[in-house]
This record gives C-alpha cells, structure tokens and sequence, in this order.
C-alpha cells in the first residue's frame, strides 16, 4: 500500500469529529476563515488588472495596500464629547445593529484609552467559509461591497455585554477597513521574518533577503509594477517603464500571490514552530493556529472544503504546472488532477498538525523544510515553461512577463547555491531582456538541483500537447536528483505501531478540544431526546 494512502486511511475515522471546515481536504485545528479569505483580494485585485486602464491599475493598487476581505473592522466615532468612560483593553466585546437591522458582535480591534473618541471594533468571524463575516468594504470598488453586516452608520453600541453603552455614527463606505492586506505580508517582513522573532531571520526569507537587499522585496517590485516604475535592488532589479499594461499587469498578479504570499505561508510554518513547546499537549494550540493560517494563506477559500474549485494562490499554481509537466495525480505522472506536490504537501500539512498538537517540535522543523522544498517546484516550472515559450514558441510582453516574475520568486534560492547560475537565469528572464535562450536557463536550474534540495523528477519535463512528447529540448532531467525518494511522511511515523499511536492520541487530543471548545464528541443522548 502506497504511504499517502496508508496515511489517509488510518486517520480516515477522525473526520467525523471535525470541528472546522476543511480547507482543500485539510482539517484545520482552529478557525482560520478570515485568512482562508485573502484570495478575495488577489481576486478583486486580478479583476481590476483585467480592465487594462491606469484608473484600474489604481483600484488595485488600493486594494493591494488596503485590503477589503480579511480582518475586517469598522472605525466608528463616538458622539458623545467625553469619549470613552474607562480605557477598554483589545479584544473587549462590543455589539450593535447591522444595516440590515440585525444584532451585530465584534471585539475591540486594539486598545482603547478613557476619552477616545474614535474606537476600532473587529468584527467577529464565523466557521463557515461562505459566511465567514458580513462586512465586506475597505478598498474594493462599490459593486463587490458587502455590507448587510456592517454596523449601522448611526445607533447605539453595547461594551462587554453590559450596560455600558455608547452612541455612536461612521461612513459604512469609508470607515470599514481591514487589517490583513496581501501588501503587509511583505512591509511587515522585517518584524516578522528578519529580526523581530524567536527564530529570526527564517532561513528561506533570509536568501531572498541577502539577494535582493531590501526586507520588503516583493512589496517594492508589486509597488514599481504597479507604477511602471524601477526597483532599487542588490540584485534582481527590474524596469517595469520597459512594459505596457500588459506585462505590467502579469507582473503585478503574480507576484502578489507567488511573492508576497508565497513567503509568508513560510512564515506562518515557521512561527508556528517559535511557538512550539516541546512535549507539552496542553499548550500549542498557538503554534497549530500558526499553522493553519499557513494552510489557509497557501490554498484559499475559492478551492472550497474539497479543492475542487477554481484558486488564484499557490496550491492552484501547483496543479496549473503539472497539467504542463506531466506531474500530476499520486505517482507525480498525470496529465490532470491534483499535483503530486499538492498531493504531498497536505500530507506533509496534515503530519505537521499532529506533530505540532504532540509538541514534537523537532520533526516539525523536518517538515517545514520538506515543505518549502516542494514550494518551490511550481516556480521552477513556471520560469522553465515561459523560458521556453519566449524563447521557442514566439512569446511575447505577456509570456516575458510572466517568466520574469517566476523567475524573481526563485532565483534568491538558486543564488544561495551559485549566484553565477542565477546570473544565468536573471539576464536570460529580466525585465526587458533582449534575449531568452531557455537550454541555459535550465542548465542553470538544474545545476543547482541537488543543492536546491529538489528532485528533479518532481520537476519533469515541459510536455507538447500537440505531439504526445516533450518538446524538444525541454524533456526532464535525468540523473541521480531524479530519483524518487520516499515520501517526508515517514518523518516521525517510522513503524506502523507508531502510526497506531498516533491515531489513539490524536483522537484523544481532538476529544480534549472539542470539550474545550464547547463542541464535544459525545453527549448525554437523554438529554438530547429531552
């Protein structure tokens, strides 16, 4: 029996005792809807780009940096001159009436101080995806509003559920914000990633930040893209004044979800091992929320409960790839489906959970590595594929773009093997490159391979539709980086005894949460009959 179908039947059984969603089959430990919800940004950005104007190009500039989905709040005045009675701590309760007339909760979004005037109220999100939270604004353009769960513009809020309350008024157009932004996954590297945390920097932030100089690298490139302007970098640099609309607007689509996103999935792995506390059951329900957040910032709400639905972040890259590449299903050798790297990595998601729920702190370490390794497949392939489009098949602005893009979100990793190769990749794939010889981008990349701690098999080969083959000069590499080495999830499973461990303990651990969270396993059936 094949590992990933061993491990999906053994814990099978648990999947009744659910307590959240399912994020592409992946069953999350706490509840991360609101994060789930950051495609609908890159969504609402990729539509405004579509539009092709500098007025769009705005929009969704504004969007980018303000954000309309995930953590929603709204920022009311209170009317009454004194203020605030007595300072409120973030987090307080407070409640009020919807538009639409209906009670309202949220909590306060930061610390309030006795006569403030202006508070900010986080609203409060649900477990259900599809009516994760009924206020719905900050940037977005008026006809992608949602607004029947917004506090009313004028009433009375209620604080802690008591009877202190307060009058109040607000725009619901202008001061409902939000203070997740796909923009802030790159402006708050520096804090998170480089010098601000228990294991900073983060290995795999640190190459992209000794390559390119600057900690918000992928903020500066969607930012001058979006402008059609110059980065100012170590290395890497692009002139976006080199594209129209066109490339611009590639550039910028991309490299929000495979730049901006794409690292601060790591970055939420990576926290969730800062947080984890070896041996200790009790006590990382922090480090496994970390952990879903990742799930959630890497697959997205639009792929649903199943992964069946149409994504714009990096899971759906990896199965866009391998219909390209021949790597998708199970064995890594399908025209269609799943991608083998999907398939993998939400096992390795899945180890990863119960590993963090059992403080085995260490072997979340191997998992996240093996995690950031299989990331970086897709945009291996992506920079391949448009390599060879442009330089084989006629590619234009649009595929010139689109390589170069691929090509910034991978090359800090090929650098930290040879920056003499991702020399190579960069002058062939730049912005504004006056040639692309695809033979030596890919010796470039595949030089590295071994290095990169990449199976080139995983990799395989850009494959011609038209002719049932390769094309020519694209087949995959073929020597001992390819062989297919046994899958990550043997990393603290090693024997099937312990695999039937695991299964009683984390049935045992999931039964403790759920009674914790007011949701448990088993109930009194009298009184339910009652």
């Amino acid at each position: 029996m094949k590992l990933s179908i061993a491990i999906a039947s053994i814990f099978a059984p648990l999947s009744c005792y659910a307590s959240y969603e399912r994020i592409a089959g992946y069953e999350p430990g706490s509840q991360v809807t609101d994060h789930n919800a950051i495609d609908l940004d890159q969504k609402s950005i990729e539509t405004q780009l579509a539009l092709q104007t500098e007025e769009s190009f705005d929009k969704a500039e504004e969007i980018y940096n303000n954000g309309g989905h995930s953590k929603s709040y709204a920022k009311i005045l209170l009317t009454e001159p004194t203020g605030l009675r007595l300072p409120l701590a973030k987090g307080t309760p407070v409640s009020g009436t919807t538009t639409s007339g209906e009670s309202v909760t949220g909590k306060l979004y930061s610390d309030a101080e006795a006569g403030d005037r202006t508070i900010k109220i986080q609203y409060k999100t649900l477990d259900v995806q599809e009516m994760y939270v009924g206020c719905q604004v900050g940037s977005l353009p008026p006809n992608e509003h949602v607004t029947f769960g917004c506090f009313d513009a004028a009433g009375t809020i209620s604080i802690d559920g008591g009877d202190d309350t307060y009058e109040y008024t607000y725009d619901v157009a202008t001061d409902n914000l939000n203070g997740r932004t796909i923009a802030g996954f790159s402006t708050s590297a520096e804090e998170k990633q480089l010098s601000g945390c228990p294991g900073c920097p983060y290995a795999e932030y640190k190459k992209y930040y000794d390559y390119y100089g600057v900690a918000d690298y992928a903020h500066q490139w969607v930012s001058a893209a979006l402008d059609g302007e110059s980065t100012n970098f170590a290395n890497g640099n692009a002139d976006f004044s080199k594209y129209s609309l066109i490339g611009r607007s590639e550039a910028v689509k991309k490299a929000t979800a495979y730049m901006n996103i794409y690292m601060y999935v790591i970055r939420e792995f990576e926290d969730a091992i800062d947080d984890c506390q070896k041996g200790c059951i009790d006590c990382n329900d922090d480090p496994v929320h970390a952990w879903d957040e990742g799930v959630a910032f890497y697959t997205g709400s639009e792929l649903g409960t199943d992964g069946k639905g149409s994504g714009k972040l990096v899971y759906t890259l990896a199965d866009k790839r391998c219909q390209n590449y021949g790597t998708c299903g199970v064995n890594g050798d399908e025209m269609e489906g799943t991608s083998f790297i999907n398939h993998e990595l939400f096992q390795l998601f899945t180890l990863g959970n119960y590993n963090l729920v059992t403080g085995q702190c260490d072997i979340v370490r191997k998992n996240v590595d093996e995690i950031v390794n299989l990331m970086a497949v897709p945009l291996i392939q992506g920079t391949l594929r448009y390599s060879y489009k442009v330089d084989k098949l006629s590619g234009a602005e649009k595929e010139a773009a689109e390589g170069a893009v691929f090509a910034a979100a991978v090359l800090p990793r090929v650098a930290a093997c040879s920056p003499e190769d991702a020399q190579v990749i960069y002058d062939n794939m730049m912005v504004g490159a006056t040639t692309t010889e695809h033979a030596a981008v890919k010796e470039a990349f595949e030089n590295n391979y071994e290095c990169m701690n990449i199976n080139g098999k995983l990799v395989g080969g850009l494959f011609n539709d038209a002719t049932g083959t390769y094309y020519e000069g694209a087949e995959p590499k073929a020597d001992k980086s390819t062989k297919q080495s046994n899958s990550s999830l043997v990393v603290g499973l090693s024997v099937a005894f312990g695999v039937i461990a695991a299964l009683a303990l984390m049935f045992i651990v999931r039964m403790i949460t759920r009674e914790q969270a007011g949701k448990p396993m088993f109930m009194d059936v009298k009184a339910v009959d009652a």
